[in-house]
């Protein structure tokens, strides 16, 4: 009777760990892991007329309150441009040698973008789409300005602007690249956009110039904004999450993630005033985001603008413009692979759109380890190998201990088989007579538990790292696996995967309780069964890691005298 109880406790407790894993990842918004919810399929924005995006055009945004003006919502204004206006409008492709950006010329709006490096993962001749305006996306970079205290209408996003004529390909020996868009007297004010694109960046330096061209003085604001719609990035595999959504990193509260569903749910919960960070639109391996230089006073908005689309942006308030004068802002503007080093380099708290959750104070080391071992091998998947090997290495002593345990552990189970038959209509007895085998025998049961337990958050880490590194997108390894961040085509890895998962298990000492001997396979044969949806360099990394394990436990065993045996289970 006690071994059932043991055993049902046991399954509870396997089943309230999956629980508190899956609650874990809603917490640091993730999506379950486990048990996702249901979600309601995305409705794609309808297509209009000359390809612009008409849930785009009227994306409405909240005017903080200021002194004197009504209290804290306004909207940009919403009026179409003229026949004549739409008939000139332009798209703008603009090319340097890591994306090629199109430009529309109403409001002068970052509307697509595809890197040069990094292939889509479908069309493998063309970049990977990350900004997009058509039918069945939008993400987009609007940028305008709003006036204080609900004055005259100004250039906003939806204001048609003149391209200044120019370069619009990075040449051979050039550095820099400027697009400029101008608008028309609207409202008394006139507002210039350039945008300088540099060789081998993914930032792009971009200055308002406000000219005030009315008799009075002006003190506009202006508004830096990403629109995306809610859909999941195409391809995204829904046997692992990683985050899709808008993010907001200030001083203050650093880095927060804010989920869709928070959003419809009006649950955002952000820092609403800061005079440093930047706002962004995340997925995996991809982001985009608009960034203040600190100092600058900037009011931070998320929202949702229409059916299945959502804004995140900021608003910064300009000092009052003179009659005639000029006031100018800049900003940047990132739009780019997850490349940790690059955005450190690039902004404060940036890297963190490259999201390793709980565990980034032991993930950053780890890819810097990574990072430094593909230096010198060159291969990303070699690189995942050494990496794991080195981990080994380092842990050891700890591992040792582990399988020393376990190896007694073994050696003792013919006694406490043979006990356990004989007192098996005595449980208390039983009991006691196996807590008097281990005090003789000198041998601890969790002995082997908890070395293994003090490495898990390190491999965790090391699993979100292999997730989150673009590094591994198209990364080759070796003969037929061509990209480490897909699965396996022939599923070659997963099964060797699932063989060296069951030779580990069948090496470990079966539990005495024939019902827990068998409810010890299960989890590895599930675990190993997801592994065949999971991106090769997980798969390899995970694979490394048995094969030494198992190489470990093979000696120590040895040199114990104990001689390593398959433990197999009587399924019947």
């Amino acid at each position: 009777m006690n071994d059932i109880r043991r055993t049902i406790l046991w399954v509870i407790f396997g089943f309230s760990m999956v629980l508190l894993w899956d609650q874990w990842q809603v917490f640091n918004g993730q999506k379950p892991t486990f048990f996702p919810s249901a979600s309601q399929t995305a409705k794609a924005p309808a297509p209009v007329p000359s390809g612009a995006a008409s849930v785009a055009a009227g994306v409405a945004v909240p005017v903080p309150a200021t002194p004197g003006a009504p209290s804290a919502t306004g909207a940009v204004p919403l009026g179409a441009p003229s026949v004549a206006a739409a008939a000139t409008r332009q798209r703008v492709v603009v090319s340097t040698d890591v994306f090629a950006l199109t430009f529309d010329t109403e409001g002068g709006t970052l509307v697509h973008s595809a890197f040069t490096k990094y292939k889509d993962q479908v069309d493998k001749a063309a970049g990977f789409v990350l900004l997009d305006e058509s039918a069945n996306r939008v993400y987009v970079a609007q940028s305008g300005l709003i006036a204080t205290g609900g004055g005259a209408a100004l250039p906003t996003h939806k204001t048609p602007m003149t391209l200044v004529p120019g370069d619009r390909t990075l040449r051979d020996g050039q550095n820099e690249l400027q697009v400029k868009f101008e608008s028309a007297d609207v409202g008394g004010v006139k507002l210039v956009k350039t945008y300088t694109l540099k060789r081998g960046a993914y930032d792009i330096a971009v200055r308002h110039d406000i000219v005030n061209a009315s008799g009075a003085p002006v003190a506009p604001q202006l508004y830096l904004q990403l629109v995306r719609d809610g859909n999941k990035p195409p391809g995204e595999s829904s046997f692992y999450s990683t985050f899709t959504g808008p993010a907001v990193y200030t001083e203050a509260k650093k880095y927060q993630k804010v989920e869709f569903k928070d959003i419809e749910n009006n649950k955002v919960d952000i820092e609403k005033q800061a005079n440093s960070g930047y706002v962004a639109m995340v997925q995996h391996y991809f982001a985009s985001a608009w960034i203040l230089a600190d100092g600058i006073r900037r009011d931070l908005f998320v929202r949702k603008v229409d059916t299945n689309l959502y804004a995140v942006g900021m608003i910064t308030p300009l000092e009052t413009i003179a009659p005639g004068a000029t006031r100018s802002i800049d900003a940047e503007f990132f739009v780019g692979p997850q490349e940790e080093k690059v955005l450190e380099a690039i902004s404060p708290g940036l890297e963190l759109v490259k999201d390793y959750g709980w565990l980034t104070i032991l993930a950053k080391p780890l890819y810097w380890l990574l990072d430094k071992l593909h230096g010198f091998l060159n291969n990303w998947g070699w690189s995942i190998v050494a990496l794991v090997l080195l981990l080994k290495i380092a842990f050891y002593w700890l591992n040792a201990k582990a399988y020393a345990s376990m190896a007694k552990m073994k050696a003792i189970n013919p006694k406490i088989t043979e006990m356990r038959e004989r007192l098996k209509d005595k449980p208390q007895e039983m009991q006691q007579a196996m807590m008097k085998i281990y005090r003789e025998e000198k041998v601890n049961p969790m002995g082997g538990c908890f070395p293994i337990m003090i490495q898990i958050p390190v491999f965790i880490a090391l699993y979100w790292v292999l997730l989150s590194s673009v590094e591994m997108r198209n990364a080759p390894w070796i003969l037929w696996i061509r990209d480490l961040s897909a699965p396996d085509p022939y599923f070659i890895l997963p099964i060797v995967m699932t063989l060296t998962t069951v030779l580990q298990t069948a090496l470990n000492p079966a539990p005495p309780d024939p019902m827990q001997a068998k409810l010890m396979w299960f989890m590895p044969l599930i675990f190993s069964v997801m592994f065949f949806f999971f991106p090769a360099g997980l798969v390899l990394y995970w694979i490394t890691n048995n094969i030494l394990s198992i190489t470990q436990q093979w000696v120590i065993n040895t040199r114990m005298g104990v001689p390593p045996q398959f433990n197999l289970p009587k399924f019947r």
